[in-house]
């Protein structure tokens, strides 16, 4: 055999070799990240000293999972992105757009891989140790590693054939010559940057890249050193707290893999389809109950919208009706714990998560309570009722009690005075696990359990890529006083604390339609808290008010997250999308005006609750 032919050959089995050691990595420290608290906790409750340096380890392996899951994503072509507006256009345009997007988007990659590499290197030279002996910038090295493959990733991606990709590989190389030995004065060269960056995001550039390519052009004209992106990036990811999320959001996707969805349904159904109104509560409480668990990241419409809509077109409901209902459901849970926004909020505004959990709870079912009135008047006038059926409630009631019971795991670890909120997750992680593979052996204990934990660690990865960027440029806006400029400029003109909560209504809704929820704590938190400090709103109600908002950006023409997703799992054009959810749009803006005008929903359970 040749040696052309024998790399023909080699080459898939490489690339298949690297794709399984990156899975197993990524599957085994996920799952090392749910195992090591929970260990912790039962020694520590047993009385013994527990494992040295857990926590610190399980800090580092969020960093793991959240570089190697980003490239994961990168590999899989799935990054998060704001704009679909490439999908609009025809070829060869559409080609074009691509190869440039994802071209320019591997220069800001390489860029925060080179700024990574300069951030470990002073690491090294201080020589601190993690744990068990391991170096610390050894750990540290997964940051310009990572971002190192999700760069030569997206270049890849850019086009087909050798020829695309030689066209981006050359522009990535442009780029990173263009910031190295560029010809003018970086200060001078910002604005142009910054515009090609916006270009690039309408063009449906990855959000991270938006975000770290803002920092790094920032940064670069200021003359200030980019190694302070990825430190920004390191805190963020390494925050004791935060491996809440990817432990939240593990035990939604253990839900969503397994049969979780039908037997949820099949109880909601038992329990209210019996009533005029009936289907419309079903449809919001099955939506509200799966969007706790899965962070509000589009996993709710994907993984029910095909059981629901039928049985909203069943029970007699028009197409339009239907698909509005269902769409703007499929939002509703962000307010409820644990769902995973509300753990964001509370560690970027330094408010107790406990207390963020029990103020989310009556808002939440408010927006649940508004959205079912409209359910209910945009319904059939006449619904032929079936007579309820104690006997099949319960059994179906029985048959799903694993999973009715994961909210009281959930809430009763955290409350419960015997874990930590990060243990709390754990808990809930394992026991949504075992529900799935042991109980009802919905997945395999192996390749079930593996697929899921790869899924997870994707969507973890792509999401923590954005948090630790969104925190470097949060940072430039703290350099350059911008949040006490916007606070003397708005105090300045705005006297009534009233009337400042409704502008604020109006920017987060803003905010909602045009940046994640994620990338959108990060960077505009850090904004309002001292405002609402100001004014004098309590913590828990600015937060909830926050959240409200952004769980109805979701649901915002044009590039509400969840519209997309709706016409994509539905097969329905986006004209139809928008004009189906605007009513139920319109009565969540009045459940969020209600909340915001209305301290008591979102500060009596917190003081209810409180300690002495």
């Amino acid at each position: 055999m040749s040696s052309a032919a024998a790399d023909t050959v080699s080459r898939p089995l490489a690339v298949r070799a690297l794709r399984g050691v990156e899975d197993t990595v990524l599957a085994l420290a996920l799952g090392a990240i749910a195992i090591l608290p929970v260990a912790e906790m039962i020694l520590r409750a047993s009385g013994s000293a527990g494992i040295p340096g857990a926590s610190a380890v399980t800090q580092h392996l969020v960093l793991l999972v959240g570089m190697l899951g980003g490239a994961v994503a990168a590999r899989e072509r799935r990054m998060l992105s704001l704009s679909t507006i490439d999908a609009f256009l025809k070829e060869p345009w559409r080609a074009a757009a691509h190869l440039a997007t994802h071209a320019l988007a591997a220069g800001v990659a390489a860029w925060l891989a080179i700024a990574g590499w300069q951030f470990v290197a002073d690491e090294r030279a201080v020589a601190r140790e993690l744990a068990w002996g391991i170096p610390l910038w050894v750990v540290q090295l997964a940051i310009p590693i990572g971002f190192a493959l999700v760069s030569a990733r997206l270049a890849w991606a850019a086009g087909k054939g050798w020829r695309g990709r030689g066209i981006a590989f050359a522009i990535l190389v442009g780029v990173l010559a263009l910031g190295a030995f560029g010809p003018a004065d970086p200060s001078n060269l910002v604005t142009p940057a910054l515009v090609l960056l916006g270009l690039a995001t309408l063009l449906g550039a990855p959000i991270f890249v938006t975000l770290g390519g803002a920092a790094l052009i920032l940064f670069w004209g200021a003359g200030e050193p980019i190694a302070s992106i990825p430190i920004d990036h390191y805190r963020l990811v390494t925050n004791p707290s935060l491996a809440s999320i990817p432990l939240f959001t593990l035990a939604g996707y253990f839900l969503a893999e397994g049969g979780a969805s039908k037997r949820l349904l099949a109880v909601f159904q038992a329990w209210f389809t019996g009533f005029r109104g009936g289907p419309a509560l079903v449809t919001a409480l099955v939506c509200a109950f799966f969007t706790s668990f899965t962070g509000a990241s589009g996993v709710t419409i994907l993984a029910l919208g095909g059981l629901l809509l039928p049985i909203l077109l069943a029970a007699g409901y028009r197409d339009r009706p239907a698909l509005g209902l269902l769409t703007g459901a499929s939002s509703l849970g962000m307010l409820f714990p644990p769902c995973l926004p509300i753990v964001l909020y509370a560690i970027v505004a330094q408010v107790p998560m406990r207390d963020m959990f029990l103020g989310g709870i009556l808002p939440g079912f408010v927006l649940v309570a508004a959205t079912v009135a409209w359910g209910i008047r945009a319904g059939p006038p006449a619904v032929e009722r079936r007579p309820f059926d104690a006997g099949a409630a319960w059994r179906a009631a029985w048959a799903a009690k694993w999973e009715l019971a994961l909210p009281l795991v959930a809430i009763g670890a955290l409350f419960g005075g015997f874990a930590t909120p990060v243990e709390a997750a754990c808990i809930t992680a394992l026991y949504s696990a075992f529900t799935q593979v042991v109980v009802h052996r919905d997945l395999s204990p192996i390749r079930g359990t593996g697929k899921v934990l790869v899924e997870c660690g994707l969507v973890i990865g792509g999401v923590l890529l954005i948090l630790g960027v969104a925190l470097a440029f949060t940072n430039w806006l703290v350099f350059e006083d911008i949040p006490t400029q916007l606070l003397d400029g708005v105090t300045a003109r705005v006297e009534s604390k009233w009337v400042f909560l409704l502008l604020l209504n109006v920017f987060l809704l803003v905010v909602g339609c045009l940046m994640d929820v994620f990338s959108a704590i990060v960077v505009v938190v850090p904004l309002i808290v001292p405002l609402g400090e100001h004014y004098g709103i309590e913590p828990i109600h600015l937060g909830v008010v926050f959240l409200a908002n952004l769980e109805l950006g979701y649901l915002t023409p044009p590039v509400g997250m969840n519209l997309f997703l709706a016409s994509y799992r539905l097969r329905k054009p986006m004209s139809e999308v928008y004009r189906a959810v605007l009513p139920v749009l319109a009565v969540m803006i009045v459940g969020v005006l209600v909340i915001t005008y209305v301290p008591w929903f979102s500060t009596w359970l917190p003081g209810l609750f409180a300690g002495p």
